[in-house]
């Protein structure tokens, strides 16, 4: 016996001892009595947060297989009742039901005390897999398992490494492979399909099994939805039709490097000028400390009562105009906590807008040797309170853009107005924060003028984001959390519908002896040209750090990478343009157009600029030369003009000729040769 729903694309058939779902005849879902895909359960957990890192442990009380399947059909809906017995009561329900071309999966628990749930999804050994949010050290998530779980991701994210061991003796902030600041419940398979769990609770994506993928999440999730396509662009399209779509970027953008400036307005002025001199296009200045600083034991800090600091940045307020005149905007900070100290949250306290402890009393996170109050996003009063102090105090008084912090600190012991567990609001908090910031700019009708970049995210973000950075990477060369990290990251969060993704220009912790070297941030830079989006960062330790302006070299070279960037103009406005209106990202892996190149799959430190340029940045030191894989095709090298046809190929990379080739059949060819000519 077949039931079929009203398109034959979706099946799900009735086996000897259970079923199976196909959509678009791939196999999702193969159920046995000796071997179900559901099993559900009870646990207790512990979780500990220390300034953002979380200290996860799951005691498992039971786990119980769903053996026995009983399927109707009605109203073009299959229901599928889940037992752990023969003729019991169901412990769970399966509706499937098509809905916009898409399979969705409405899951009804029986049983409230149940707060585990496994799912095996049908794989293949040879199946890839992609995803699951922002990830920084793998690209191809086989053979390893995510918890999805926003968080600080950790300072070197390596647990062989010195510093990984030295941040996690001392702060308890050493991090992992999945550690994030940006999870989501949503893969994409080289099957040419992808998955996305409804949920906002825990979850651990496992990717081991040869046999299957089994996803954990410590709830009964509202559902599960999959689509399939032809092509991995037309995937990725379907993906940003499902979570909302990237407005395009401000013109301005692409007139050169924001600058990442701290320490008040003549070293602004005097920076500038510097810059300039040397031939730089610069198209901002981003001023993190404009509403004040404090320094701690970790560095430079900032004063989070966001209101411009007249003492740190005195006549700022005429000085704003003037520089918007020469074509350069200014671009601030801002995140969703108040430090007690200010202003704002005593107002915020006043007025009831501060989430709380379970004594009543306002919640105070400690950010490391300072405290702030939580501004409840839950309550809807606080929420216009919170996009009045965006429109007021940063984008009247004139900013063009701002970094939108954290939004991955919130503590699952906090009371919110909206009654519901922090445990379940703690993965949601990105992107509410996406939404703040967003409705504000919409509302004062900046959009399109306006940006902010973030780097928390969750489900939804993708439409209120307007651009990822890929948050605090070391100042060093490691692969987990340096220069590299950045290439993987850019093209995970790519595949599920963030596909505006840049980093900050040289990284930015610098701690347990990493300093910055000349020779990395000016690597980091050539990087930078060939993103959407070029910005530098001073570091948490700016004196540890060397920086653009440090001597003449270094200078020009931003200098010349800035003009590259901005010669580049017209084709990343072309990209820009099509992830706004189709969701395809700007940095893409090299299988979305290659498919058929197996080696492709598992390239994670290179990328397609774009359908017509490819990059291998050098992420590591003392290289000039450096072996890129080329997908078969007529390919360019930038700097030399010489022609290759595919395969691995080594080119001379000498600081400042970044191994970048494009392809010999490109409607933009003669914007690339100019290119090559700066």
């Amino acid at each position: 016996m077949q039931n079929t729903l009203h398109d034959s694309k979706l099946v799900v058939q009735n086996l000897d001892s259970g079923f199976e779902v196909l959509l678009n005849q791939v196999v999702l879902l193969r159920h046995t009595k000796e071997q179900p895909i559901i099993f559900v359960g009870r646990g207790e957990e512990t979780i500990d947060m220390y300034r953002g890192n979380f200290d996860i442990k799951d005691y498992v009380i039971e786990r119980i297989p769903l053996k026995f399947a009983e399927i109707s059909e009605s109203n073009n809906e299959i229901n599928i009742n889940l037992s752990n017995a023969a003729n019991s009561e169901a412990l769970l329900t399966l509706s499937l039901k098509k809905e916009e071309g898409r399979l969705k999966i409405d899951f009804t628990n029986h049983d409230s005390t149940i707060n585990r749930f496994w799912l095996r999804i049908a794989a293949t050994p040879e199946e890839k897999v992609y995803g699951c949010g922002e990830q920084l050290s793998y690209f191809n998530l086989r053979g390893k398992n995510f918890p999805l779980w926003t968080s600080e991701p950790g300072v070197g994210r390596n647990k062989k490494t010195y510093v990984t061991w030295q941040a996690d003796v001392k702060d308890k902030a050493g991090g992992d492979y999945y550690n994030t600041n940006f999870p989501q419940p949503t893969y994409v398979s080289s099957q040419k399909y992808y998955c996305h769990t409804e949920t906002t609770a825990y979850a651990d994506f496992d990717f081991r099994h040869s046999e299957f993928h089994e996803l954990q999440i410590w709830e009964v999730p509202k559902s599960m939805i999959f689509e399939t396509a032809e092509t991995y662009v037309k995937l990725v399209e379907k993906i940003s039709n499902l979570f909302g779509k990237q407005p395009e970027l401000p013109d301005w953008i692409y007139d050169g490097v924001i600058l990442g400036i701290q320490g008040g307005t003549e070293i602004v002025e005097r920076k500038l000028e510097k810059a300039h001199a040397a031939g730089m296009k610069v198209s901002g200045v981003w001023c993190q400390d404009w509403q004040g600083k404090r320094i701690t034991s970790f560095g430079k800090r900032l004063m989070w009562n966001w209101k411009w600091n007249e003492q740190e940045y005195p006549q700022l307020d005429k000085r704003i105009p003037e520089w918007k005149e020469k074509g350069v905007r200014f671009l601030g900070y801002i995140n969703p906590y108040v430090a007690i100290e200010g202003d704002l949250y005593k107002e915020a306290e006043e007025m009831g807008y501060l989430a709380l402890n379970a004594q009543g009393d306002v919640y105070l996170v400690d950010f490391g040797e300072f405290y702030c109050g939580v501004v409840d996003f839950t309550n809807e009063k606080a929420c216009e309170w919170y996009k009045q102090v965006i429109k007021e105090n940063m984008i009247d008084f004139g900013l063009d853009g701002w970094m939108a912090d954290f939004g991955e600190y919130l503590p699952t012991d906090v009371v919110l107005k909206n009654g519901v567990d922090a445990r379940i609001m703690h993965n949601a908090w990105p992107t509410m924060w996406a939404k703040i910031n967003y409705d504000a700019v919409s509302e004062a009708g900046k959009l399109g003028e306006v940006v902010y970049f973030m780097r928390a995210g969750y489900t939804g973000v993708q439409k209120y984001c307007t651009m990822l950075w890929g948050g605090d990477q070391s100042v060093d060369w490691s692969l987990d959390d340096g220069l590299a990290s950045v290439i993987p990251a850019a093209l995970s969060s790519g595949m599920i519908g963030c596909g505006l993704h840049h980093s900050d220009i040289g990284g930015y912790t610098s701690l347990h002896g990493n300093k910055r070297s000349k020779e990395l941030l000016m690597r980091w830079s050539e990087m930078g040209a060939f993103t959407p989006m070029m910005r530098t960062h001073e570091g948490n330790r700016p004196d540890d750090c060397f920086q653009f302006d440090d001597d003449e070299e270094s200078l020009n070279h931003l200098a010349r990478m800035s003009n590259i960037f901005v010669t580049l103009a017209p084709y990343t406005k072309s990209l820009v343009k099509l992830n706004s209106e189709r969701g395809i990202p700007v940095q893409r892996p090299l299988f979305m157009h290659y498919e058929n190149d197996k080696i492709a799959y598992d390239l994670k430190y290179q990328y397609l600029f774009g359908e017509d340029i490819l990059v291998a940045p050098v992420h590591q030191e003392k290289q000039n030369e450096w072996e890129v894989y080329l997908p078969e095709d007529k390919w360019v090298h930038l700097w030399s003009g010489q022609e290759y046809s595919g395969g691995y190929v080594t080119v001379d990379a000498p600081i400042g000729y970044p191994p970048v080739f494009y392809r010999k059949e490109s409607k933009w060819k003669d914007l690339f040769l100019k290119v090559s000519t700066i």
